[in-house]
């Protein structure tokens, strides 16, 4: 088993705050379908995803999105984070498309119709076509034409939202489309511009963050990180050495623009100037879903000499076709939620969950999920709400449909919904908005399998 420790007693009714939102994260080209103007749908048509899938309608969302939100408020749930899609809003550079934001004038309002706060991402992986073929955050006018969008957004739907995430994990669309290069634009082992994107995506943030504010001055603005938790393999000096450096490199490169405007050597090299970048957060978004140990290694230069690797007799979630998923580790959530609270700013857990389609260890995940949140509270940080990623299964980027992160099994043939037990677990915990030894000795059965 692993090293994971319960950040609580089992024995004890963890009560939340009044008001606590719980939520699940969605974003719109896993749940909305037929995003043909999206860079996502040129990767899918040129063979980019791993076993072949296609989105295609995926969960159905442009035309009936109000039936999850059915389901959710049947849950309990109080909170769903969302995201707007840029290439249904402005398909062509300018152009900007009055039914699709009228459709979205028509989600925002379904949600509230239901008593469920929205917040609504801005960036969550997608570009359109056009801004994709100019270079996207590469290219000299990014930040204009990001701003541009985002000042539209706020305009059309601002007085049906007032809790913006600019950009989702800016850190995973850099290293992934520009390192790794399994996601577009597909490059592999350009170091130079991963990290020259996520310091335009950082900028772009904090034009954003003011564009807002300019028409919404008491909207609340933050972006989601995600935290891969990267702990040396022993306590050597040497593992110790190369998992900070790969921390700093992945986790807090955009956290420490934020809050100091600036970066660590050798990132400052790429950089540029961060000075706008500054105080740019009402809050923080923590995506937090695994961690690796990191070993010294002479033969792994490209990865700053450290072997990152899972260990055996973890727990995992289903076996990814890109090898993608390390340890599920929940502890993860409060150890990160300390190390943000030098911000100052209220948190929310904007995504945590795990790929398991027979729900053999996401009830543990909820569970673990929750007490890491309720300790986290308990040491006085401001942790005002938790969103599960995710409601329905949904199409999982180059991971097509092999992957299944949701409460509810999705058929993809009827487009019907099987409510899982974890998602009777979750609701449970969301409408006593509380966690109880009850709830726990029914819906989790034992501690998670090791890894098959």
């Amino acid at each position: 088993m692993s090293d994971q420790t319960t950040a609580t007693s089992d024995s004890e009714t963890l009560t939340f705050p009044p008001g606590f939102r719980w939520g699940v994260a969605t974003a719109s080209y896993q749940y909305e379908g037929d995003c043909e103007n999206s860079q996502w749908r040129a990767w899918e048509k040129a063979g980019g995803i791993a076993n072949g899938d296609i989105a295609g309608i995926a969960c159905d969302w442009w035309r009936h999105a109000e039936r999850d939100f059915d389901l959710a408020q049947q849950l309990g749930l109080n909170a769903l984070r969302l995201s707007v899609e840029w290439s249904r809003l402005e398909p062509r550079s300018g152009e900007w498309d009055a039914a699709a934001f009228a459709r979205y004038r028509e989600v925002l309002q379904g949600l509230r119709a239901r008593g469920i706060e929205p917040m609504v991402t801005l960036h969550h992986f997608s570009n359109p076509l056009w801004f994709e073929e100019m270079g996207a955050f590469l290219a000299p006018s990014a930040l204009d034409l990001f701003t541009r969008f985002v000042a539209r957004v706020v305009e059309e739907l601002g007085d049906l939202c007032d809790l913006w995430c600019t950009i989702n994990e800016p850190n995973v669309y850099s290293v992934v489309g520009y390192l790794l290069g399994i996601w577009p634009p597909g490059h592999k082992g350009d170091a130079r511009n991963t990290f020259r994107v996520q310091a335009t995506l950082a900028r772009a943030h904090a034009a954003a963050y003011r564009a807002i504010h300019q028409r919404q001055p008491n909207a609340r603005v933050g972006w989601a990180q995600n935290f891969n938790i990267l702990d040396p393999a022993t306590n050597s000096p040497l593992d110790r050495l190369v998992a900070g450096i790969q921390d700093a490199a992945y986790n807090d490169f955009f956290p420490r623009a934020v809050l100091t405007a600036r970066a660590v050597f050798p990132l400052n090299l790429f950089a540029g100037n961060l000075s706008d970048v500054r105080g740019t957060c009402d809050f923080l978004g923590i995506n937090l879903y695994y961690r690796e140990r990191v070993a010294f290694s002479l033969r792994h230069a490209s990865q700053i000499f450290g072997r990152r690797f899972v260990p055996k007799g973890v727990p995992r979630g289903d076996p990814g076709l890109n090898d993608f998923f390390g340890e599920v580790y929940p502890d993860g959530i409060r150890r990160v939620a300390e190390r943000l609270g030098v911000f100052g700013k209220p948190i929310y857990i904007t995504e945590h969950g795990v790929a398991d389609r027979t729900d053999r260890i996401r009830p543990w995940v909820v569970e673990q999920g929750a007490r890491n949140v309720y300790a986290a509270i308990q040491q006085g940080l401001d942790v005002r709400g938790y969103y599960h990623w995710s409601l329905v299964d949904n199409f999982e980027w180059a991971e097509g449909w092999h992957s299944r992160f949701g409460l509810a099994a999705l058929d993809l043939t009827t487009q019907e919904r099987t409510l899982r037990p974890s998602g009777q677990f979750y609701s449970a915990i969301a409408t006593a908005n509380a966690l109880t030894p009850d709830m726990v000795r029914q819906f989790v059965v034992d501690a998670p399998p090791s890894a098959r």
